[in-house]
């Protein structure tokens, strides 16, 4: 089938979704048991990233997957919509993903600013080139 290529990197940027979710929540609870903050003591925000700052990498991280992959996941609909049927599509969103994990995995544990840039901004140009290939398939039909 045509769209199976594309189904596999939007599984995995999910996945990856939903294990930055559970890591956020396991950082969470790890360090409000470690220093007894009570759930209530965390409705304010400020007071929320005060306590919390030691762990605040993987919420930083979940929140940035709501951001360009927002993007791609809308690429990889428009595709499967519009029919297009493109291995340089396929390698692009897999590319995007596979960046997209280093720079979630970068984020989470070392956190060297430099190396998760880099991971980011190889993403976005896979994002982008997922983007051209989408309108010029539109533009040339």
């Amino acid at each position: 089938m045509y769209y199976e290529p594309l189904l596999i990197p939007l599984l995995l940027q999910a996945g990856l979704i939903l294990l930055v979710w559970l890591a956020m929540y396991a950082t969470r609870l790890t360090e409000m048991k470690r220093k007894g903050i009570d759930p209530q003591d965390l409705v304010n925000t400020e007071t929320k990233n005060e306590l919390l700052k030691n762990v605040a990498a993987a919420s930083d991280n979940f929140k940035n997957q709501f951001e360009l992959p927002t993007l791609f996941f809308i690429a990889i609909l428009t595709a499967l919509i519009l029919v297009i049927h493109s291995p340089l599509l396929n390698s692009l969103a897999m590319a995007f993903v596979l960046l997209r994990m280093v720079h979630s995995f970068v984020h989470i544990t070392y956190n060297k600013i430099m190396h998760r840039f880099a991971a980011y901004a190889l993403s976005s140009f896979a994002l982008i080139g997922m983007w051209v290939v989408i309108a010029a398939n539109v533009i040339t039909r």
